[in-house]
């Protein structure tokens, strides 16, 4: 089992504002679904609240806390070693965020699909700082700017290379 990150953020490293995110940028939620298609993704309840649904095609797992929270759509843990019993066999298990999820899996992430907007917007939600020698960058891929999608971003694809 392989885990990876998918994630956009800004220069700053902001993922996120208000539980949302604060740009829209449809080929990356493209690039995001030719990504996680068919595989196990896991993310955090409050990201999951703020989808409001789990996305078809994958096999959903919801993290959280809350021993209440329930969804008829996805598969909800409390704990990463349930994450990792319940995923083990899967290939590739793609976490989705959002930034206390990317910092507990960070350590055994292997690879980061990472979507970088050159652009500086306000958040209260980061990705967590990566020492760039742990990573080799195997793709980079400038996005198309255009009306909808309308700030330079780039398709940055790493492998760990150190711990």
């Amino acid at each position: 089992m392989n885990f990876s990150i998918i994630a956009a953020m800004d220069v700053n490293r902001v993922i996120g504002k208000d539980n949302d995110l604060p740009w829209r940028l449809p080929r990356d939620w493209k690039y995001v679904q030719e990504v996680t298609m068919g595989k196990t993704i896991v993310l955090g309840r409050k990201n999951f609240e703020s989808i409001g649904r789990a996305l078809p095609g994958r096999k959903n797992i919801v993290l959280t806390r809350k021993s209440n929270f329930s969804s008829q759509d996805c598969i909800i843990l409390h704990s990463i070693n349930d994450v990792l019993k319940i995923c083990e066999g899967d290939e590739e298990v793609v976490i989705f965020g959002g930034e206390e999820i990317y910092t507990q899996f960070m350590p055994m992430v292997t690879k980061l699909y990472l979507t970088k907007i050159h652009h500086v917007f306000e958040g209260d939600t980061y990705f967590p700082e990566i020492n760039e020698k742990d990573w080799k960058e195997i793709l980079r891929v400038r996005g198309v700017k255009d009306q909808e999608n309308p700030y330079t971003y780039y398709f940055h694809q790493y492998i760990r290379i150190g711990q």
